[in-house]
């Protein structure tokens, strides 16, 4: 059973996603986090093999918890796919450098699936 937590502010794409996903993969477990802080408070709880993570948040944006996340030792190197709203081209750039993949909101859970799919083969080939 793989471990996905997804980080995002709001409710209605917290529980879009983990629905969706647990509906179509029996495989996987999906942790829902309300914001950054809440994240970090349960990274090492939960040691996820992959974060989905949202960049526009109150309080804490998705680049300063990404930054948090790469700083603890033990999750350097797992997978993190941006989740945004945000289309411009800056955005997508910055995010597809800096994380795993870049998703624009609203996305099919399909999709995601294929994606978290694609990059935990890549982890455990790695």
């Amino acid at each position: 059973m793989k471990k996905i937590m997804i980080v995002d502010d709001e409710p209605g794409v917290l529980y879009t996603v983990k629905t969706g996903l647990e509906t179509i993969a029996d495989d996987i477990e999906v942790f829902t986090m309300q914001g950054g802080q809440d994240c970090l408070d349960h990274l090492d709880e939960i040691n996820p093999d992959l974060i989905i993570l949202d960049l526009m948040m109150p309080g804490m944006s998705g680049w300063t918890v990404y930054d948090q996340i790469r700083d603890r030792k033990n999750f350097e190197k797992t997978p993190i796919i941006f989740l945004s709203a945000r289309t411009d081209d800056i955005a997508k750039r910055a995010g597809n450098f800096l994380a795993d993949n870049y998703l624009e909101k609203p996305v099919d859970v399909n999709i995601i699936k294929i994606r978290i799919e694609k990059l935990l083969e890549k982890k455990e080939e790695e």
